[in-house]
């Protein structure tokens, strides 16, 4: 039975709804507040969710459907006042070693890793590549999750389910197998000091080139540091790509293809992660999207979930 929409909409505009969505962007911020500290940009978030939502009826299907997201940006902010390093030991000089004898390179006379063979040879046409690649890590998943939105609700929701369980994956891992990035090991050696705060590391060129403090803020804002592995830059642009070539979008895989070997090759050139994060990252990503196909065939709760998802925002 199709509700009225004016009924619908005298729902939303209720003021027992209203004051439910106040209330959970209140709940928010106090926890925020107690847990990490105050941020201007949670005051932005609640502030956008709650002028979608209540603006009109295509905003707040779009901002409902984006949920998932916000759910996530929260989670991995509130991972700042559980570091994980209070739960397991950080490894570092274990990581460097591992990297070296494995991936490691002859140059020169010296046994080196390729980040540090990239800290020797890099140059500004790389540095400028490198930092462009690393730009594409938030806005690639949101805007291909938006071109899903429109063109198909239902995949829409499975690449956003799916992204989701990469990452609560991608963080037991963070906590159980605490490690630093190879930056960590060029600036600090192999001691363990707590509360490091993030870096830029070769992606500092970048900001040096072009004059901008883009990368600096966004590693100030860093959640751990020492949650190099796996790296889920390089799985984030591997999902898109999986989705991409499931949607059948054609030429559009292409240049996804390419951003995701750019992330690759950028997150080592960068130094922030070995090659043994980008495919610890690159196998959390298939192992998510192995798990979240599985569950679609074995769960119908799941699928329940997923239609009730779509019902609401169309």
């Amino acid at each position: 039975m199709e509700i009225n929409p004016q009924i619908r909409r005298m729902e939303v505009y209720s003021g027992r709804n209203v004051l439910l969505i106040a209330s959970l962007g209140a709940v928010y911020l106090a926890l925020s507040y107690f847990l990490i500290g105050f941020k201007p940009e949670q005051v932005f978030l609640v502030g956008l969710f709650f002028l979608l939502y209540f603006l009109s009826a295509p905003t707040r299907r779009f901002i409902l459907g984006f949920s998932i997201f916000i759910v996530y940006w929260i989670v991995f902010d509130y991972m700042k006042a559980f570091p994980n390093y209070h739960y397991n030991p950080v490894h570092i000089e274990s990581m460097y070693q591992a990297e070296k004898n494995i991936f490691g390179i002859f140059y020169q006379g010296s046994h080196m890793t390729l980040n540090e063979f990239f800290l020797r040879k890099g140059n500004t046409p790389l540095d400028i590549t490198a930092g462009l690649f690393y730009l594409t890590w938030i806005p690639v998943p949101l805007l291909f999750g938006a071109f899903l939105f429109y063109r198909d609700r239902q995949r829409f929701f499975h690449f956003s389910l799916t992204f989701f369980l990469v990452n609560i994956l991608g963080f037991v891992i963070y906590y159980l197998y605490p490690a630093a990035p190879p930056w960590y090991v060029q600036q600090h050696g192999f001691t363990f000091l707590e509360g490091t705060g993030g870096n830029t590391a070769g992606l500092s060129k970048f900001d040096q080139f072009f004059h901008t403090g883009i990368f600096r803020s966004i590693y100030a804002k860093s959640s751990n540091v020492f949650a190099a592995l796996p790296s889920l830059h390089s799985a984030y642009p591997a999902i898109v790509l999986y989705f991409g070539i499931k949607s059948r979008v054609g030429l559009i895989n292409l240049p996804l293809a390419i951003i995701m070997a750019g992330v690759w090759f950028s997150a080592v050139y960068t130094s922030h992660h070995y090659v043994i994060d980008v495919l610890c990252g690159i196998g959390c990503g298939i192992a998510g999207m192995a798990l979240f196909e599985w569950l679609l065939v074995k769960s119908s709760r799941l699928n329940s979930f997923v239609d009730h998802m779509v019902r609401l925002t169309t």
